[in-house]
Order: structure tokens, then sequence, then C-alpha cells
């Protein structure tokens, strides 16, 4: 069975996450004209290498990042968001 390291609750089968997405750090729109902000929001880096991703432990509800390899899916650490982070 494969399973995720919760940052609170320990290693947990992968059944009891849900998968949020990756990472992105968005541009201001107010700051950026139409054609980077459409870039921020329509396209994605595709290549496979480590990505941040927000990931739920969905019995605590507890989201948190998974630094995820996506070549060979190995999570590499897993971590609490702070208040300064993006």
């Amino acid at each position: 069975m494969k399973t995720l390291s919760c940052p609170v609750n320990g290693p947990r089968p992968l059944s009891e996450f849900f998968y949020g997405g990756a990472l992105r750090v968005m541009p201001d729109p107010s700051s950026v004209d139409d054609a980077l902000w459409a870039d921020a929001v329509f396209n994605r880096v595709g290549v496979p290498g480590v990505r941040c991703e927000w990931w739920c432990h969905t019995p605590s509800h507890t989201w948190f990042i998974a630094e995820r390899d996506t070549a060979t899916d190995v999570v590499t650490a897993t971590y609490l968001v702070t208040g300064d982070a993006p």
C-alpha cells in the first residue's frame, strides 16, 4: 500500500489524501499585462522534476505542502504552511 506522510498525523494510506494541485505563486493581476497574466493562468510546466504540491489529509482536514518528484513519484518532504507562505 502506498503511503504519504502527513506532517500532523504521520504516514497514512494514500486513500486518506486529496491532491490539491501544484503550488503556484500568481503575479498581481493589477501589475502585469494581459499576456503575462494569461501565461500565469493557463500555462503549466510539464517537465519531470521536483514540484511543491498542495495535499489535504481528509480525515483531519489538514492542508500541507509536499515536495514530490514527478518523474519517480517520490515525496521528499512534507510540511505545514506557515503564516508567511505564499
